[in-house]
């Protein structure tokens, strides 16, 4: 371990440990996932997204949301 990382981890706060998973941080994200759902902020990056993908970009997007699914279990099944 190099000085510097060991002295950024010393300044780090001291969380306790809560056994398997961990609730404090799980129930952070649900706070925060639901307050960024209910802004709408998700319903204007729609059409950026539209406009990027039928931009000068869009082949390189496709090829990357492509390239993602090859790596992944595809899309989820609704």
């Amino acid at each position: 371990m190099r000085s510097h990382e060991k002295s950024e981890m010393s300044r780090a706060p001291k969380q306790p440990n809560e056994g398997e998973g961990n609730k404090t941080a799980a129930h952070r994200y649900n706070a925060e996932a639901t307050k960024s759902a209910a802004s709408g902020a998700g319903k204007k990056k729609g059409p950026e997204a539209a406009r990027a993908l039928d931009g000068p970009d869009g082949k390189k997007l496709r090829d990357a949301e492509a390239e993602g699914k090859r790596h992944s279990g595809g899309e989820p099944e609704r």
